[in-house]
């Protein structure tokens, strides 16, 4: 039988289910006579209760529980019969002037859309490239120093200076009051290591034990307390106590401390390097993956379901509320979130999956298993045991398919680069790890 389907949007469509009254009623019944075999009621023992008691008792929970399935089933065997990629879920509502015996309902709902892929050979798109120069060796070794530093008081009457770790007691007030956060006592932190803003550290250097100092400090506009943000307070700060840092020695003791057997410094720049190039291959392929579905994205043209963009602001929603209790806010269940925050975001998201998916069937390029294992080996081998990492994964189907999304997200950004008209763009390796 042939499903009348009505377009009322773009992506809306309209259909009618007819449920026989007569079939729907002899599924109860069966539901019913299935219940009595199982149902204990006082007064009668267990299979021997009335079937009118049964009926009288759960009738209308086993009536409700029928046409919901029934009407499931109908609404599947219409779609598939018309062919259509249901987005989202329907809005079904029981449908007045039904033929005789008959119980009708309508289903409002929206479809996936038709995907029209743009030309990629007319976009033109900049591909991030950066290497691993001495300089960067020198920064990761002098950070792999500092993380096995240690301190020892600095002599008397000596001034705080870059590298120490100052004790300090402070108080800030604005307008002449105190403010949430604003105080501590005993509190540590070392200087030049950006822990606390620059110009409270600036205050602090060149002061020495015992002194005490009151000074104005800005905070940022963008400050993530929000309370002081964009406003000056006056701190008063007492020095309390000074350490000086000791870096140690680039020896074959520190080398072999990290984990490098063979205790050289040659074998430990060379480890060094290899970690940073597999570090900047990745951030390379995320920065220029981004940059490549965002353009298949513009140049295709495609209507969204309403329904998906609000299922993804859901999922968003949640995934914010889960955030806040991780940090330990209160109720965060109950937190108010206004929707429109994820609007643009949710729609950007349901875009790129259509387009994308679209792409892979057009031109087959899903993740292969040599694929997915290859990037699977890379990524496990920055740690001490990759074997082990590598079991892991594989024997942890959510996060393996984790990383065939990777893998099938880069062999869509591979295919577009290798469309598109690409200018290749050299940037600095602190811009590319966010170093300034």
């Amino acid at each position: 039988m042939a499903v009348n389907v009505e377009t009322l949007d773009k992506l809306e469509r309209k259909i009618t289910l007819e449920l026989p009254v007569e079939a729907i009623q002899k599924e109860v019944n069966a539901r019913l006579k299935r219940l009595q075999r199982q149902v204990k009621m006082d007064g009668f023992r267990p299979g021997k209760v009335p079937l009118s008691v049964v009926a009288q008792r759960y009738g209308y929970s086993v009536h409700y529980e029928v046409m919901n399935d029934e009407v499931g089933r109908a609404f599947n065997a219409a779609v598939a019969e018309a062919q259509l990629r249901v987005a989202g879920q329907p809005r079904i509502t029981e449908k007045e002037g039904a033929p005789e015996g008959v119980v009708a309902f309508e289903a409002v709902f929206e479809v996936f859309p038709d995907v029209k892929l743009g030309d990629l050979s007319a976009v033109s798109l900049e591909k991030l490239e950066a290497e691993v120069d001495e300089a960067a060796i020198e920064r990761t070794l002098e950070i792999l120093r500092k993380q096995r530093r240690t301190f020892s008081p600095r002599p008397e009457g000596e001034v705080a200076q870059n590298g120490d770790r100052v004790t300090i007691d402070f108080e800030g007030k604005i307008d002449g009051e105190p403010f949430e956060g604003g105080q501590a006592t005993d509190f540590v932190f070392v200087l030049g290591d950006g822990q606390m803003l620059k110009e409270f550290e600036d205050a602090v250097l060149g002061m020495k034990v015992g002194e005490s100092k009151t000074f104005p400090l800005a905070f940022p506009a963008d400050y993530h307390g929000k309370e002081v943000a964009g406003k000056t307070a006056d701190f008063l700060v007492t020095v309390k106590k000074i350490e000086q840092q000791h870096l140690p020695e680039v020896d074959e003791a520190f080398v072999k401390s990290l984990g490098i057997e063979a205790g050289t410094i040659e074998a430990l720049r060379e480890d060094i390097r290899r970690n940073l190039e597999r570090e900047v291959k990745f951030r390379l392929q995320a920065r220029n993956k981004v940059a490549a579905l965002d353009a298949l994205a513009a140049a295709a043209e495609l209507d969204l379901p309403k329904a998906a963009v609000e299922a993804e602001i859901d999922r968003l929603i949640e995934g914010a509320r889960n955030d806040l209790k991780q940090r330990g806010v209160k109720d965060a269940d109950k937190a108010p979130i206004p929707r429109e925050l994820f609007q643009q975001q949710a729609e950007r998201r349901v875009r790129l999956g259509l387009v994308v998916a679209e792409l892979i069937k057009a031109h087959d390029l899903r993740a292969t298993p040599e694929q997915i294992d290859a990037h699977l080996r890379e990524l496990a081998s920055s740690y001490e045991y990759p074997e082990e990492v590598v079991r892991w994964y594989k024997s942890n189907p959510e996060r393996l398919s984790e990383i065939e999304a990777i893998v099938l997200e880069n062999n869509v950004a591979d295919f577009i680069f290798g469309q598109a008209q690409v200018t290749p763009k050299r940037i600095g390796f602190a811009e590319l790890m966010g170093q300034g």
